[in-house]
């Protein structure tokens, strides 16, 4: 390695630097902000333990809508425990943090980008920024799809589910937190398989015709997933949970197949002389 490759490297290094210190300085300065706003930023994170929340009265409308009568959830009230002398304020630093990492992420995201950059060519800088805006949306929408649907159907459920009369169900206040913020992830992850999807096949690693075959297994495989993750049981709530799932697969085949063609004829236009 030459010193020109060597100091290029350092210098690669120090602009590096630099970046993840301004991520972590504006990350900091939104965690404290969250960490200030504590009322808005737990109520936002306990309104799905009420039985006001939207999606109760939304359900509540719908059953009387069309008569299903026998699926309109009925009036609750959850109640929290806290056993650990620190819990609270922990989970108050916890949450803060999550929330500074989702307020600053679109300036993350920009830093980081702006350090990839200047490495790539022109056709790949054309292709990262619908990229990241596409699976920053699916991400979030993931996310709000846990928030308002899988996670307050999912808890109201398991709240009211008990073995035996004498027991009654005192939620620990990180056994909350946890579900739902590990719950949140994993949908935001889920809602990221077109973006996974779409980069297999500009790679040549899918095709349109695969999922079009396996359309009814996976029809199963995704009724399946949405009964394990919504514990409920019934029919209209299963049907919130997979009919997205599945547009998503249908979406995923449409991508594969406009990408794979796109492919193929621009690898025509380069071969042709």
């Amino acid at each position: 390695m030459s010193k020109r490759d060597v100091s290029s490297f350092w210098d690669h290094l120090d602009v590096l630097r630099k970046v993840l210190l301004r991520c972590l300085i504006v990350w900091a300065v939104g965690a404290v902000a969250a960490f200030c706003f504590k009322n808005l930023l737990f109520g936002l994170l306990f309104a799905p333990s009420r039985d006001n929340f939207i999606s109760y009265r939304a359900m509540e409308w719908l059953c009387e809508k069309t008569g299903w009568l026998s699926l309109c959830p009925g009036s609750f009230e959850a109640s929290f425990i806290n056993t650990e002398l620190a819990a609270q304020f922990m989970t108050h630093i916890k949450v803060a943090l999550w929330a500074g990492l989702v307020v600053t992420s679109p300036y993350l995201i920009v830093q980081l980008y702006g350090f990839v950059a200047p490495a790539l060519y022109d056709r790949e800088k054309r292709h990262a920024a619908p990229i990241i805006i596409w699976g920053t949306l699916l991400f979030i929408l993931g996310v709000l799809m846990n928030y308002f649907i899988i996670f307050p159907f999912a808890f109201r459920f398991l709240f009211n589910y008990v073995v035996y009369a004498e027991v009654h169900n005192q939620i620990s206040l990180s056994s909350y937190i946890s579900n739902l913020l590990l719950l949140s992830l994993l949908m935001g992850i889920l809602f990221e398989i077109p973006i996974v999807n779409y980069l297999l096949a500009k790679a040549g690693l899918l095709q349109a015709e695969t999922f079009k075959k396996y359309r009814r297994h996976a029809i199963v495989a995704i009724a399946i997933v949405a009964a394990v993750i919504t514990p409920t049981g019934d029919a209209v709530t299963l049907a919130l949970v997979t009919v997205p799932i599945y547009l998503l697969y249908e979406a995923s085949i449409l991508i594969v197949k406009r990408t794979t063609r796109r492919e193929t004829a621009r690898l025509r236009d380069e071969q042709s002389p």
